[in-house]
């Protein structure tokens, strides 16, 4: 038996640091929308487990995929061989939570295929912030880490997206929000293009109407139809798409 399971990026239709904990970690609140954007995770029963990837280059070991199949072993107490074969669609670095969705499509194929009675909630917060929301994916709102996550209603629409081909790290633009904070819709954006200049002459090039999403690199623009959504990148290079949401699928 093979699962397939499309591992759908999101958007964060804004985005507000809080400040940090004691320990170090940032605050947040956030919307999130899933949308049909997506990796497509195949996995079959194996004597052993591997990983091969297709589309965009990454990294076959020490990668969310592996590191959530790694989990759930931990947390089943058994092993779970399987084959996995990621297509990779989603941008890295893009702060589109591509590796996170891989993570949470992993969790749930492998809890299928083994028919595991396990709540994945826990593991998946053990991942990753972003990981919990792609259990269950649609609209939310999005507080703490992006971990405590509350559902909402299911908003039809679609949106047109850039990326400029930056890979930004995560942690290095949470560091820069300490020195240089931020401002709606994206709190994130100032520090984004603190760590990565290139960003701003790419937002400028974009025109008005668009922001960032999540800690960069990609930006979006919420249009009114897919017709609308394909004019607003007819006159970009690089990497583009339009994509619409989708509601929650569990």
């Amino acid at each position: 038996m093979t699962i397939a399971l499309p591992a759908r990026a999101k958007l964060n239709l804004d985005l507000e640091v809080v400040g940090r904990t004691d320990d170090g970690f940032h605050q947040l609140r956030t919307t999130f929308q899933a949308i049909d954007l997506h990796d497509l995770l195949e996995i079959e029963a194996a004597d052993e487990t591997t990983l091969t990837t297709s589309g965009f280059d990454l990294a076959t070991t020490n990668n969310s995929v592996i590191a959530a199949h790694d989990a759930l072993e931990q947390a089943a107490t058994r092993k779970l061989p399987a084959r996995i074969v990621l297509h990779k669609r989603i941008p890295p670095g893009s702060g589109m939570g591509g590796a996170s969705s891989d993570a949470a499509a992993t969790l749930r194929s492998l809890k299928i295929m083994f028919g595991l009675d396990l709540d994945l909630t826990p593991i998946a917060t053990q991942l990753g912030s972003d990981v919990p929301f792609f259990l269950t994916g649609g609209r939310a709102h999005a507080e703490g880490r992006g971990e405590k996550v509350a559902p909402l209603p299911f908003r039809p629409g679609w949106f047109a997206i850039a990326w400029p081909g930056i890979e930004l790290l995560t942690a290095d633009v949470y560091r820069a929000w300490d020195e240089v904070k931020g401002e709606p819709p994206n709190h994130l954006r100032r520090a984004a293009e603190h760590v990565e200049p290139r960003l701003m002459d790419f937002a400028k090039k974009l025109g008005a109407g668009w922001q960032m999403t999540g800690s960069g690199s990609a930006f979006f623009k919420q249009t009114d139809s897919e017709q609308e959504g394909k004019e607003a990148i007819a006159r970009l290079d690089g990497w583009t798409a339009v994509s619409r949401a989708v509601p929650h699928w569990a």
